[in-house]
């Protein structure tokens, strides 16, 4: 009984979280909508410096512009998805976000399993901690912009039986070189919230450091861990698309994004491209959701005694 109420209050936070992100993006379409209709078409300016967008249809075109853009006809790019005879501007999106989100995905992974040996080395080794943890939070200060070109190049030729190390290649590193950090410094967290008792507990019982960890620690982490990867999620996917720029990569959303940005006179492709690119972030982050729902029983264990 206590198992069904837990997960009946879990799917209902999730619905409600669901309904406020609906009634946010409503919020967001209604101000966009109202500024462009009342606000200056130069935009308001102060002193000379224009401290609120222009509104004319160049910079902020309608949201029903953007909608019907989606629907105009598009020359499909090598492997794309086929929706039907003709396709649009929308089937061209979809087909770039399915790419962007794969690699991203493998990104994610390798950042998950590269932060959870981190994470787990540093919390069995004091020494490791003191020696890697200032290395890994000064790993993220490395701009990407400038990483991403230099990993292409030092990956470029190389393979191993078979396989060989490709542009796509690169942006997965990046996305993984993102996401391992949230997974690395969360899932530390985690493993050192175990209060003193519990600890002492496995301690006097000669439980070994595996059992303790499987049956304690982790359980513990989980509570960190959950948060920490969606951050990893979303931060593999802005790695994926800055990666997709820096490097050429086509195919991705990103490149999709660069290409409407260069096109004068129809923003709305470049704002469809960029909304497209944040419902990716969103569906990667809801996708930790369901990791949540799976591991929901392991909250528990990291609540303070």
């Amino acid at each position: 009984m206590r198992i069904e109420q837990g997960m009946s209050r879990r799917i209902l936070g999730g619905l409600a979280r669901i309904g406020l992100l609906v009634a946010g993006l409503v919020a967001l379409g209604l101000a966009w909508e109202g500024y462009k209709a009342w606000a200056p078409a130069d935009g308001v300016s102060v002193a000379g410096v224009r401290i609120l967008p222009r509104t004319n249809d160049a910079a902020m075109p309608h949201l029903s512009a953007v909608w019907n853009v989606l629907h105009e006809e598009q020359v499909a790019s090598g492997g794309a998805i086929s929706f039907g005879p003709r396709p649009t501007v929308l089937h061209g999106l979809v087909d770039a976000c399915s790419n962007t989100l794969g690699w991203a995905a493998v990104g994610l992974l390798i950042g998950l399993l590269v932060g959870a040996a981190l994470a787990i080395l540093m919390d069995a080794l004091s020494v490791a901690e003191r020696a890697l943890l200032p290395y890994v939070v000064l790993s993220q200060t490395v701009p990407l912009i400038a990483l991403t070109p230099m990993l292409s190049r030092w990956g470029n030729g190389w393979g191993l039986l078979g396989w060989e190390w490709t542009k796509a290649t690169s942006v997965e590193v990046i996305a993984a070189y993102l996401a391992f950090f949230p997974v690395a410094v969360g899932l530390l967290r985690g493993l050192k919230s175990p209060s003193a008792v519990h600890r002492d507990y496995f301690t006097v019982t000669a439980a070994g450091w595996w059992r303790t960890l499987v049956r304690l620690r982790l359980p513990a982490a989980v509570r960190h861990l959950v948060p920490a990867l969606r951050l990893a999620a979303a931060a593999a996917v802005v790695g994926t698309i800055v990666a997709e720029i820096s490097i050429g990569q086509p195919g991705g959303i990103g490149m999709r994004i660069l290409e409407y940005s260069q096109v004068t006179g129809n923003s709305a492709k470049l704002y469809a491209a960029v909304a497209g690119a944040a419902a990716l972030g969103l569906l990667a982050a809801a996708a930790v959701t369901l990791v949540d729902l799976a591991l929901w029983r392991y909250h528990r264990a990291g609540a303070p005694s």
